[in-house]
């Protein structure tokens, strides 16, 4: 048998194949190989059995204990060999956390410390402990007596229904998620706006003081550095053109005086003069004299502009008194918005835009509140198409299980689903009701058990016993289990409080359920464990001073020997063992009819 779990649309192959326990509780070394199909562990009272589930909790992610490593060992340690397709979910999260698959399978390691650290490996990398847990909600499903009491909640009644369902709530329901988080959105933004009105107010207000300041002073890009040139020319008018002409006159003489100086013009003029005199007699001279020749040219050139200069320079104290002004009132803008003139202009047009937004809220409100009201209708119509095929899928899903009950021994009892929703002034209008609502529509739903007629319907954890309560979970998984994404079952003696007849159809249901995924169970019913593919027994020695307890496989005659200890409490029995075989054969007939 190939265990899987049939999906809507494709098929996922996952098995664990194996698993190795180290210096756990009770078991010192042991290691378990688990059948593809129906794998059944059993031992006597205290031998251990629940360390196989313990080992399966720890190995996908469960709370780590220093009290479970085994006295005197330092650590504990669990393996885990789970052969799966390449492109199952769980290899895929694996993968992309680095780990690498070993051929078709993915090995996982979990290590817990004498004083409670705890380390994962995935794939043969080292992981978190939280990818365990990641990889667990696609590989394994644990049902035990704490794990039955989860499933007696209604939120998780509620996902079981609509994986049940399929399609006929997927659809609408993915649809009012989508409009869902839109009215959400929605309506924050719109109750942002209108709770911070009066911060946005201020906020505006001070967005128009700064603009307002910028506009008045109309400052253009790069303004602020030209004033910062001219305000230290005119400062220093004086300085500058007595300086243009005194180097104009050391040029070129004073033309006023009448007077022919040594300027430096003159002084050129002969050096050239003198030079070009015997230039003709060796041509590095002559290459001298052309330079001196440029020289008079430059000279001449910077007397004439620095006389422009000097004559330009004008003292002017109105202008400097303007351009003073002006360049503190831009002083004043940059140390408010801005380190000069340039990023105070950036500031006033992202200020523009922003007081845009802000005045532009009493639009954006109406806005909103029709988009806010347009939303909340849409999703009351989806909310109650998702509710309408939840009620279709829980008449069948009540029925299916109704079913399965009269077949273990509760023919009798009827689960009915109750899809009730809470009323809200706040909430959706569906079917003539104001409704609270959420992310899942506005339907409670929750499984109810009448277990006799004339009963009334209760709550499962109220309207049944233990062993009647098991049998409605086995029930619940064995309808659920084409539509559960999950591959694996683990069930830690769900089966309490049952027996004979009953017990033997919960074992029938346990290898129907084995049929399209793997089944893990710890027992103490030798009518279940008849049916199982693979049995495993919890051995326990005692030297006197130290327990210790393994894990056996067991062969057909083995086999025989554990289940009429089981029956009769002794091994050996004659009639026991007659009672075993003729068990087993009972049960070989119905896996193969």
């Amino acid at each position: 048998m190939v265990a899987c779990r049939a999906r809507r649309t494709r098929r996922v192959v996952a098995v664990l194949e194996e698993m190795r326990i180290q210096g756990l509780g009770v078991i010192e070394d042991a290691v378990v190989e688990l059948a593809s199909g129906f794998t059944v562990v059993t031992g006597e009272t205290g031998a251990g059995k629940t360390m196989v589930v313990t080992g399966l909790g720890l190995l996908f992610g469960g709370r780590a204990d220093a009290g479970l490593v085994r006295t005197g060992r330092g650590r504990a340690v669990v393996e885990g060999r789970v052969r799966l397709s390449a492109d199952a979910p769980a290899a895929v999260r694996a993968a992309e956390a680095g780990a690498e698959l070993d051929e078709d399978a993915l090995l996982l390691s979990r290590t817990v410390s004498a004083e409670g650290r705890s380390r994962a490996h995935v794939g043969g990398r080292s992981a978190p402990v939280g990818l365990l847990s990641d990889l667990a909600d696609e590989l394994i499903a644990v049902h035990g007596q704490t794990d039955q009491q989860r499933l007696l909640r209604p939120a998780r009644q509620r996902a079981s229904l609509d994986r049940y369902a399929g399609e006929s709530v997927a659809k609408p329901l993915a649809s009012y998620a989508r409009v869902y988080k839109r009215l959400r959105a929605v309506t924050a933004e719109l109750e942002t706006i209108t709770t911070r009105a009066r911060e946005r107010a201020q906020e505006a207000d001070l967005l128009r003081f700064g603009l307002g300041e910028i506009e008045q002073l109309a400052p253009q890009a790069g303004e602020d550095a030209e004033l910062a040139a001219e305000t230290e020319r005119l400062g220093h008018a004086d300085a500058l053109r007595s300086a243009a002409t005194t180097a104009h006159q050391a040029l070129l003489g004073d033309p006023e005086s009448g007077v022919e100086g040594a300027d430096a013009v003159t002084l050129i003029g002969e050096a050239r003069r003198a030079v070009e005199a015997v230039a003709s007699h060796d041509p590095a001279l002559a290459a001298l004299a052309e330079r001196l020749n440029e020289l008079g040219y430059l000279a001449s050139d910077v007397a004439t502009e620095l006389a422009s200069y000097a004559a330009g320079v004008d003292a002017d104290p109105v202008r400097l008194a303007v351009a003073e002004e002006r360049r503190a009132a831009l002083t004043a803008l940059t140390r408010k918005y801005g380190a000069d003139i340039g990023e105070v202009l950036a500031w006033a047009q992202r200020s523009a835009a922003r007081l845009a937004e802000l005045d532009g809220d009493d639009d954006r409100v109406g806005e909103l509140t029709e988009e806010r009201d347009a939303l909340r209708s849409e999703l009351a119509e989806l909310a109650a198409e998702v509710s309408a095929a939840r009620a279709a899928a829980a008449d069948r899903f009540a029925e299916a299980v109704t079913v399965e009950l009269g077949a273990l021994a509760m023919p009798h009892a009827r689960v009915t689903v109750a899809i009730t929703g809470v009323e809200d002034p706040d909430g959706l209008e569906v079917g003539g009701r104001v409704l609270a609502y959420g992310p899942s529509g506005v339907d409670e739903v929750e499984l109810l058990l009448a277990p006799h007629p004339g009963a009334p319907p209760r709550q499962l954890g109220k309207g049944a016993s233990g062993g009647e309560l098991s049998r409605v979970m086995l029930a619940v998984e064995v309808v659920f289990a084409g539509a559960d994404p999950v591959p694996t079952f683990v069930f830690d003696e769900v089966d309490a409080g049952v027996g004979g007849k009953a017990a033997v159809e919960v074992g029938r249901r346990l290898a129907m359920l084995a049929r399209s995924a793997q089944v893990i169970v710890v027992t103490h019913l030798p009518q279940v464990a008849a049916f199982a593919d693979r049995h495993l027994v919890v051995e326990k020695s005692n030297d006197g001073t130290v327990t210790r307890s393994g894990v056996v496989a067991l062969d057909d005659a083995a086999r025989v020997r554990e289940l009429s200890r089981m029956l009769a409490g002794l091994e050996d029995s004659e009639l026991g063992r007659a009672h075993a075989e003729e068990l087993l054969e009972a049960a070989a007939k119905v896996k193969r009819a």
